[in-house]
């Protein structure tokens, strides 16, 4: 099975956990952005995907295309390099933030959790409409 969605937008990393303490209770929380961006890429897999899961027994490859947004202060030139692909964004979110954030999402929906994938990758390029785009497949064989 394979399976391919976009998420639109420019792509987000996992934000660091929020540490409180409260009658000497050290609570954990989840910052509000990350939250809403994990809630908009189950949306999207649910919509995109109809709700198709792997089983809770295959391997899977996750492959995310991260698409970010041309800089208005580029110039003509390096505008046209970035669309081409020779030139590629070094800022962050860094690739695996992008990854986790991506995978972290789709546990009890796209598959049981995380721990299935056993191989992945994240490339990350600039374009005139920011998105991530998500390719998932099943490969031979299972854990």
């Amino acid at each position: 099975m394979r399976v391919e969605f976009t998420i639109t937008g420019e792509p987000q990393g996992k934000g660091r956990p929020r540490f409180s303490t409260r009658g000497g209770v050290i609570r954990t929380r989840t910052p509000e952005k990350t939250v809403i961006y994990e809630n908009l890429v189950r949306l999207e897999y649910e919509r995109q995907c109809h709700g198709n899961r792997f089983s809770e027994t295959a391997a899977l490859s996750v492959e995310i295309f991260a698409y970010y947004d041309i800089p208005q202060s580029a110039s003509k030139k390096q505008k046209q390099a970035m669309r081409d692909r020779l030139v590629r964004p070094t800022k962050k979110p860094d690739f695996d933030n992008i990854g986790k954030t991506i995978c972290d999402s789709l546990n009890g929906y796209a598959y049981r959790d995380d721990a299935q994938v056993v191989d992945g990758s994240v490339h990350k390029f600039y374009s005139d409409v920011p998105r991530v785009e998500v390719i998932i497949t099943e490969i031979g064989g299972t854990r």
